[in-house]
């Protein structure tokens, strides 16, 4: 059995993070355009700080996607 050691480990947690980055931001992609938001902002969901920010945002905003349907159908 072999030791790992730092910088090992470290390029593996790199790049473990970059293959789970794209499974993080594409549904959210998909949901904030469906939100009727730029899907940009589904990238600050890559800054922990920032995903609970926008998280809630999505939960209490108006989404303008739903705003349009509303004024359509009156």
């Amino acid at each position: 059995m072999s030791n790992i050691g730092v910088s090992e480990l470290i390029l593996i947690l790199v790049v473990v993070a970059l293959v789970a980055i794209p499974f993080k931001l594409v549904p959210y992609w998909f949901i904030i355009r469906k939100a009727g938001f730029h899907p940009a902002l589904s990238l600050l969901m890559i800054v922990p700080v920032a995903s609970l920010i926008m998280l809630f945002f999505l939960a209490f905003a108006d989404w303008p996607s739903l705003t349009k349907a509303t004024q359509s159908t009156d």
